[in-house]
């Protein structure tokens, strides 16, 4: 009798577990090696946009040499952009393949261990020379398999959570590089994380924003800026976004002059009802009111509404233009604005 051969069909889902684990470590790795090429070669583009910005910019001058100057560098920022979602993504598969790797080893060693027991077992039925002792061991044999299954099946779930926390990081990275949720008939269910459809004004804002991430003040701390005056910025950045898309609003350098803006033409909403009112290309004001820089703290431009959170591209963020995500709760922000 080939012991290890019966005891091993005894561990056939044990066995089950342990293949379709190393199935999907190879195919992890395989994500992360294109991911991590994928990156890279953004790297290089970007490279290449500002050497060859910079090899067109040595032969014009005047304002074409300005014009193109600012185009290349938003491109650039794009590509650093989506090259950032890369390596973030790379990162989340790592973990990915980590975990998948980790259980493939425990998968294995759980069959390994039992393997090694139940063939034991069925080794000394065997050289008893007793049917009986043998029929007790191959009981016996079956009656272990079901501890280290459990255990297997436990293994398996916690990789399989695991991956599913990948799935959900992966899904918001590609969000950031492939749905606006802007003038997308596929978004317009409300709710359920998915961007409410805003029409093609908002989506020249939220573009024209995008293109200023990684825009800082200089020198750092002096609040130098291309948007508005030498002061506090995020409202300049934001009404000058506005202005840029075509909306008749003078660059305000006070949060709190956007919101009476959209008061006195019939723009502005409260907190009541944020996930209800709030659109991508909008402006969400933060504090209590508009009546003062103590009450009136910041502004950001909306750019996507996910379920109860927003994310908001805001000037001057830690001395630039980034994006950042927030709950949307009327205890942070007091209200917002439609462009």
């Amino acid at each position: 009798m080939d012991t290890r051969a019966v005891a091993r069909g005894f561990a056939g889902r044990m066995i089950g577990h342990r293949n379709a684990l190393a199935g999907k470590a190879d195919d992890a790795l395989r994500v992360q090696f294109a991911l991590h090429q994928a990156g890279s070669a953004l790297d290089d583009q970007q490279d290449a946009v500002r050497k060859a910005a910079g090899n067109a910019l040595g032969h014009w001058e005047g304002a074409n040499s300005e014009q193109f100057e600012r185009r290349s560098d938003r491109l650039a920022r794009q590509i650093r952009m989506t090259a950032s979602v890369s390596a973030q993504a790379e990162k989340v598969v790592a973990g990915a393949s980590s975990a998948l790797v980790t259980g493939h080893t425990a998968a294995q060693r759980l069959v390994d261990e039992y393997v090694t027991k139940a063939a034991a077992l069925l080794d000394a039925g065997v050289a008893s020379g007793s049917q009986a002792a043998l029929m007790k061991a191959v009981a016996a044999a079956a009656d272990l398999e079901p501890r280290y299954t459990r255990e297997s099946v436990r293994n398996v779930r916690q990789v399989k959570a695991e991956l599913d926390e990948a799935k959900r990081r992966l899904k918001a990275l590609e969000r950031e590089i492939e749905t606006d949720g802007i003038a997308d008939p596929r978004a317009a269910r409300r709710g359920g994380g998915v961007t409410k459809p805003a029409g093609a004004k908002a989506g020249k804002i939220v573009s024209a924003a995008r293109g200023e991430i990684g825009t800082r003040e200089s020198p750092p701390g002096s609040n130098r800026n291309p948007y508005g005056p030498t002061t506090f910025w995020c409202s300049s950045f934001a009404t000058a976004m506005w202005r840029r898309a075509g909306v008749d609003i003078p660059v305000l350098p006070f949060t709190g002059d956007v919101y009476r803006w959209g008061q006195r033409h019939g723009k502005a909403y409260g907190n009541g009802n944020l996930k209800d009112d709030v659109r991508p290309g909008d402006v969400l004001l933060f504090g209590t009111g508009p009546q003062s820089p103590s009450t009136s703290k910041h502004i950001g431009i909306v750019e996507k509404v996910d379920g109860g959170t927003v994310t908001l591209i805001e000037g001057n963020s830690g001395d630039q233009v980034r994006r950042n995500t927030h709950q949307l709760s009327g205890t942070k922000f007091y209200g917002g604005v439609h462009p």
